[in-house]
């Protein structure tokens, strides 16, 4: 989707991502696809690369990062998933987009607060979940997905989930897929807070407001310095990218997607032994 920019110099380049200034020294990057926002390959690229356009953009304090419509994201397009399990160059390159995003966040020294409402999957998910501070919706529906598809967990969770809600929460449902409300996610910590689906967006942009205002060195250097537990596990993530991606080549992630476009349950059959 082509949308016009309203966020200055710098982010024109970026053609399925929308970019609102709200308020001052806050920027509103706007998830906003057909299919409640899924993930284009394209999406997919910008996600990984606007991060470092927003570390070096001087009117930026704080990020406020959102889906549009009634979701923030149903993860990746059936297109991005299909190439991955028939184009090696795409599945090689689309595992360093993954990667990318995932330390682009992290490695980014401004604040990102995101704004979770209805379904949010997979390669929408990580946004939401390393965000700096996450808000949740009451109903909003969490869902990692990367079982249900046939391949390992990879994207983010590995490098964040444990932390955030323990690793007993963090097995149950990165292995079940079993979804999560933000009522749910907020009292196993997995999100920020949680709040009443129509106060959402107000409590997001007061926050994003509340941070523009503040000391910006000192926050920065006190999300870079709380991102080295992530940073520790970068050995963790890279294991989990590998075989997610090893995964996409097999017949099971092929099964995943034909379930998921004819709306039925997968009958995997791929090795039961390694």
């Amino acid at each position: 989707m082509t949308t016009p920019s309203t966020a200055g110099a710098g982010y024109d380049t970026f053609r399925t991502l929308r970019f609102e200034r709200p308020v001052d020294g806050v920027l509103r990057i706007v998830l906003d696809a057909p299919n409640l926002n899924a993930v284009g390959p394209a999406m997919h690229r910008e996600l990984a690369d606007v991060w470092i356009t927003v570390d070096r953009d001087p009117d930026t304090r704080v990020v406020l990062v959102e889906g549009a419509g009634r979701a923030f994201s149903a993860g990746g397009s059936f297109d991005l998933v299909e190439s991955l399990l028939e184009d090696y160059a795409a599945r090689t390159r689309v595992l360093r987009e993954a990667r990318d995003i995932v330390f682009n966040v992290i490695n980014c020294s401004k604040p990102i607060v995101s704004a979770i409402q209805g379904p949010a999957v997979g390669a929408g998910l990580v946004v939401a979940l390393l965000a700096d501070i996450s808000v949740a919706a009451r109903t909003a529906k969490i869902i990692d997905g990367h079982t249900r598809l046939g391949v390992a967990a990879g994207d983010h969770a590995a490098i964040c989930w444990p932390l955030l809600c323990g690793m007993a929460k963090a097995k149950y449902h990165l292995l079940t897929c079993e979804p999560l409300t933000g009522e749910e996610a907020e009292r196993i910590g997995l999100v920020s807070l949680c709040v009443d689906d129509e106060k959402l967006h107000d409590r997001a942009i007061e926050i994003a407001t509340s941070m523009a205002l503040g000391a910006q060195s000192a926050i920065r250097w006190t999300k870079h310095t709380l991102n080295h537990w992530y940073r520790m596990l970068g050995p963790v993530f890279d294991a989990s990218l590998a075989y997610e991606f090893y995964g996409f080549a097999g017949p099971d992630a092929a099964e995943g997607l034909a379930a998921h476009r004819e709306k039925r349950a997968p009958r995997f059959t791929g090795p039961t032994s390694e």
